[in-house]
């Protein structure tokens, strides 16, 4: 099984992370406000998708996440849909971030950026996404074992079978759900990797209440996880828990907060916040800190994205001219 980031980290460290995709589907004037949240564009809409994943890799990101984090058989059967269609519109959101990556590479064959990685990353959100009551934020909800594997197994599956590149687990807040996913990644997706980043109620521990530490502990002689850390945080999460994660695993930390804003399950709304840090200037000190593959979540842009690309190619730069680059341990 080939890891998915050891050779593109050697190409190029660090690795870029696209940002939001709700926030540019609001922009072109999808309706994101009900259970499926971005994933209302895959019935609807999409080319759109396609054309965000672009933006993205314009942008300057090495990794598409594909709009999947809400899209699961369930959620979709609740809207009147068979099984086979639920799977097949999982099945679009890796192809429009495959189609993305193409149609870049196609557009950039002559310049610098021709040979930089790309990479399709299939997102698998956590069971408590299906439930749109944010508790991926708390983490307070539990599954059997059989049954957390049962609720992932389509959505993997479809996302395998379309040729993602490896999945991401995202937003994770519950260690038993966890768990499930690794056992189902390595019983029944022998050949795949996945990445696993948390949620977290603060840096030092995941909603549910496991230390960051413990989780990132069970992880990490696990072959098939290709990368730990972190996402939807708040951007002053990020340096603490990257610390922590950093002396629990010798595997690539990820790393791709929110913006700061602050969300409301209730009304499936953000609150902006004028206070919150900027995750461009916030970079430079993630990837010192040991994180290898930096991006953005809920609210981030495009335009966000480009900043934290541009100020990450000056770090590594400055850290090759000196001898002093960051690799993953």
């Amino acid at each position: 099984m080939d890891d998915v980031f050891d050779g593109a980290l050697r190409r190029q460290s660090p690795l870029i992370v696209d940002g939001s995709m709700a926030t540019e589907l609001e922009r072109q004037g999808v309706d994101t406000a009900s259970a499926l949240w971005s994933a209302t564009a895959l019935v609807d809409s999409p080319r759109i998708i396609r054309d965000v994943h672009r933006a993205y890799f314009e942008a300057g990101a090495n990794i598409a996440i594909t709009d999947s984090y809400q899209a699961n058989v369930p959620a979709f059967e609740k809207l009147g849909l068979s099984g086979k269609q639920s799977r097949r519109l999982i099945a679009v959101a890796a192809e429009e971030a495959i189609a993305a990556r193409e149609e870049y590479r196609r557009a950039h064959t002559d310049d610098e950026t021709a040979d930089r990685p790309l990479v399709v990353a299939g997102s698998v959100g956590p069971y408590g996404a299906f439930l749109a009551d944010g508790s991926e934020y708390t983490g307070d909800y539990a599954l059997s074992d059989a049954e957390y594997r049962d609720f992932h197994r389509p959505r993997m599956q479809a996302l395998a079978d379309a040729g993602v590149d490896l999945f991401a687990f995202e937003t994770m807040p519950n260690i038993g759900e966890v768990r499930a996913l690794v056992g189902l990644l390595n019983d029944e997706f022998a050949g795949t990797q996945a990445w696993v980043s948390f949620s977290l109620q603060d840096a030092g521990h995941l909603c549910d209440g496991t230390p960051l530490k413990k989780a990132v502990a069970e992880l990490d002689g696990n072959p098939q996880i290709a990368a730990i850390g972190v996402n939807c945080v708040p951007p002053e999460t990020v340096s603490p828990a990257v610390h922590i994660i950093r002396r629990a695993t010798s595997k690539p930390i990820i790393a791709y907060p929110n913006n700061g804003d602050v969300y409301h399950p209730g009304t499936k709304t953000w609150t902006p916040n004028p206070g919150g840090l900027d995750i461009a200037r916030l970079a430079s000190e993630w990837f010192a800190e040991g994180a290898t593959i930096i991006g953005g979540c809920c609210r981030t842009t495009p335009d966000d994205i480009r900043r934290v690309a541009s100020a990450l190619r000056d770090v590594s730069y400055q850290g090759m001219e000196t001898g002093r680059t960051n690799q993953p341990r």
